[in-house]
Parts: C-alpha cells; sequence; structure tokens
C-alpha cells in the first residue's frame, strides 16, 4: 500500500513558486525538474529520517518565503557590506559577493591565485547531483540561482584568502539557493572562506547552499564557513568533499546566533595519506537551534580525520552533533577521531550527541567521545576572588572552553577576527547569576 504524505504549507509554497518561475532560473532544466520531483516526493525531511532526527524541518518550517529567481539587484554598498561583516572585514582578503543569490561584480574583487567563474553566466560545470536523494541537496539543484567556482591550477597558491560573501538584502524575505565549488588540482594551495550575513534593517531570510570541494594529489585547502545571518534566519548548509592522495583539507565552521542552522558534510577519501580536519564552533542563546551533521568515508588506506566541535549554550538554545565515521574493508591503516564538546549556560539548554563508526577494516585506530559541562563554580571563585568582576570571569573561563576550535584556524588574521566575534558574543550573554 502507497502512502501519499500530505505536504505542508512550505512545501506548497516552494513547488507553486519553482512552477511559477521555473523559467526564469539559470542553467539545465531538465536536471532542475528532476531535482524537485525528488522534493516533491519526499518533502523537507523530518524525524523519522535517522539523520534529521533531532532537526524536524517539516514541523519546524511553517512557511516558506518566495524564492529568489536571479538577477536581484537590490541597492547595496561595499559599506552595506562591510559593515554586515563586522570584525571580518578587517581581514586582507578578495571578495566575491552575491545578493540574495545573485552574483554582484560591482561590489566583487577578482582574486591573484584563482579562477573565478559564475553560474549566471554559464560557465561553470553542471550542477551536482544529492547524495542518496538528499532531499535538501536536491531543493537547491531545483532552484538554485547563482555561485561561484572558484579553481585553482596545479601549483597554484592564492596570494591571500579568497571571501564568498552571502548577503540577505532589501525588505522582503526570500527562499536563496546558492551552489559554489572550489577545485584544486595536484599541487595547489589557499584559503577560502564562505560567509554568510544579513545587512542592517533588511528582511531576514532563508537559505539553502551547497558547496562542492574537489582537492587533487597534494592539495593544501583551509575551508571556513561563517553563519551571521541573524536569530529569525534558517540556513542550510551542504558541504560535498572528494579528496585526493595526500591532500591537508581543514575545515572550519562557526555559527554566531543564526535562528536555526544545519551544516551537513560528506567527505570522501579517493585518495591515500590524505589527511582531514573539521573542527567548529557553536554559540546560541534564546530558542536558536544549530545541527551540525557529517559523513565521513575513509574509502582508502592510510588516511587520517580528525572532528572537534564545541558548543555554548544559554538559555533554551540547542545544539546537535552527528558525526559517522565510515571505514571500507580495504581502508586499513585508518586513523580517526572525534570529539563534541558543549558547554551549559542554563539549565534548560540541550545538546544531543550522536557519535557512529561504522568500520569494516581490521587494523584502524578509531575512537570517538562527547562531553557535557557547566562553568566550575570553583574557578569562578578563583577568578572573581582575584578582583574580576562576574562577566568578565564567565567571559574568561567560556573564552578558554571554545580557545580549542579557534586554534584550528591557521591563518591569523581570521583566527583574531573570529575570537573577537566570540569574545562579543559572550559579552552580551546575560550571566544567569552574578
Amino acid at each position: 500500500m502507497t502512502v501519499t504524505m500530505i505536504k505542508t504549507k512550505a512545501e506548497q509554497m516552494l513547488i507553486g513558486e519553482f512552477q511559477a518561475k521555473a523559467g526564469r532560473l539559470p542553467g539545465d532544466a531538465a536536471g532542475r525538474a528532476d531535482a524537485m520531483a525528488v522534493f516533491e516526493r519526499d518533502g523537507f525531511p523530518h524525524r523519522r529520517v535517522e539523520q534529521w532526527k533531532y532537526t524536524d524541518l517539516r514541523n519546524v518550517l511553517k512557511e516558506a518565503h518566495p524564492i529568489a529567481a536571479g538577477g536581484d539587484a537590490t541597492p547595496v554598498t561595499a559599506d552595506d557590506v562591510i559593515a554586515a561583516l563586522g570584525t571580518l572585514a578587517a581581514i586582507e582578503a578578495d571578495r566575491i559577493v552575491l545578493v540574495n543569490g545573485s552574483y554582484r561584480a560591482d561590489l566583487s574583487s577578482m582574486p591573484h591565485g584563482a579562477q573565478v567563474s559564475t553560474l549566471s553566466a554559464g560557465k561553470t560545470k553542471s550542477l551536482v547531483a544529492a547524495p542518496g536523494d538528499e532531499t535538501v541537496i536536491a531543493l537547491n539543484r531545483a532552484l538554485v540561482t547563482d555561485g561561484v567556482t572558484v579553481s585553482l591550477t596545479a601549483g597554484q597558491a592564492l596570494k591571500r584568502p579568497l571571501m564568498i560573501v552571502h548577503v540577505a538584502a532589501g525588505p522582503q524575505p526570500q527562499f536563496v539557493s546558492v551552489r559554489n565549488g572550489i577545485a584544486a588540482d595536484d599541487g595547489a594551495t589557499g584559503t577560502i572562506l564562505e560567509v554568510r550575513v544579513t545587512l542592517k534593517g533588511a528582511a531576514t531570510g532563508q537559505y539553502n547552499g551547497v558547496t562542492e570541494v574537489s582537492a587533487g594529489t597534494g592539495a593544501t585547502l583551509q575551508h571556513i564557513q561563517i553563519g551571521l545571518e541573524g536569530a529569525a534566519a534558517t540556513s542550510l548548509t551542504s558541504t560535498l568533499v572528494s579528496l585526493g592522495a595526500g591532500t591537508v583539507y581543514r575545515l572550519f565552521q562557526a555559527t554566531f546566533g543564526t535562528g536555526l542552522v544545519r551544516n551537513q558534510s560528506f567527505v570522501t577519501f579517493g585518495g591515500e595519506d590524505a589527511k582531514l580536519d573539521i573542527s567548529g564552533l557553536m554559540l546560541g542563546r534564546g530558542r536558536q537551534h544549530c545541527d551540525t551533521t557529517l559523513v565521513i568515508d575513509h574509502a582508502v588506506p592510510a588516511c587520517e580525520s580528525r572532528e572537534l566541535f564545541k558548543a555554548v549554550l544559554d538559555d533554551d538554545a540547542r545544539a546537535i552533533f552527528q558525526g559517522k565515521v565510515i571505514v571500507r574493508q580495504d581502508a586499513q591503516k585508518t586513523d580517526g577521531k572525534q570529539m563534541a564538546n558543549a558547554l551549559m549556560l542554563s539549565e534548560t539548554a540541550e545538546f544531543d550527541s550522536k557519535p557512529e563508526l561504522e568500520i569494516y577494516a581490521d587494523d584502524v585506530v578509531c575512537g570517538h567521545g562527547a562531553t557535557v559541562a557547566e562553568l566550575d563554580p570553583d574557578l569562578m571563585f578563583y577568578l572573581r576572588s582575584r578582583g574580576l568582576p562576574p562577566a568578565e570571569a564567565r567571559t574568561m573561563l567560556i573564552e578558554s572552553f571554545v580557545g580549542e576550535t579557534l586554534d584550528k584556524v591557521e591563518d591569523e588574521s581570521i583566527r583574531e577576527a573570529l575570537s573577537a566575534m566570540a569574545r562579543a558574543w559572550l559579552f552580551a550573554s546575560t550571566p544567569k547569576s552574578a
């Protein structure tokens, strides 16, 4: 017996918007239609979908905003972007800017040492397919308006970091879908940031982004993703990574108070002796919800993976860490470790951790762990006895807790900017007691 799932208001809205605006969307129309068929069949994921059991999108996403259809001309100045970036604006980096899902040449500067192409110009490769028909990625494929592909040729090095800035602007909220690509040939090196911001006074929207990363033999990439959309925003980001032999890939994800965030990463080792380091920081208060989900596939021997995530949660905020490591039968000499730590500043905050190891090889070193803790009252008493005000003592202890993840960011200017942002968030959090 076939059961037809009743479509929610948000699902009906997106399906109707696609039917009305499909002719205005760039790229492969047939591929878009196939992807939308997946979404029409499955809808938003819900708690009965194992990888989404802690983030019931079908229940949480009551309404969807009108979809962005490309060619956005909302007035935005360089000063507007700088103001939205805050301390990140001080980083000496080239910037590629997309406003409401559309590339804006007037706000962008081409990087030295890389080639950049845009989807809207018809110069990027075909859209990625969703792994296993993952419905959020399929929805991105159906609705994507634009995005950039950054290509590093063999042996090439970015002269300075490249920042891809996704800007929400204008008085009307939108559902924005963007796809980016990072392609590093053999021996290429670079640092790339993806930053999501909302301009002051702009409507807070919904974002669904996919980034595809392909790293060749001996490539070295630092990839940083930062969410600054605002407490009313919804952000769904998917990162699909393929690593070649001897590759070193470092991914750092930071979320500073976005309302609903799902960062999901799918990484496949395609060559031996590759190294992966994924780390991140989740800061939440109010009723904010941050979900980090990883699937790490050790498909070949002699590779190393490290995952370290830390959450600081206040009020009724909730964070999730799901980390699945798969070690295939031929992937001997695999070295994999993952850890998730949460610091609870409120008795009503929630942290859910679900580490998984799926191992089919016998010559491996793999492990995982998770901890949940509160601020140590003895350490608080010690710092206050030395004359520190309560807020400063509290912030100092929290900074010490999150510092291990921030140290994963190798570029000093980026690390300092992130540290300043974390410190500002901590000082803005009202202590529960003196």
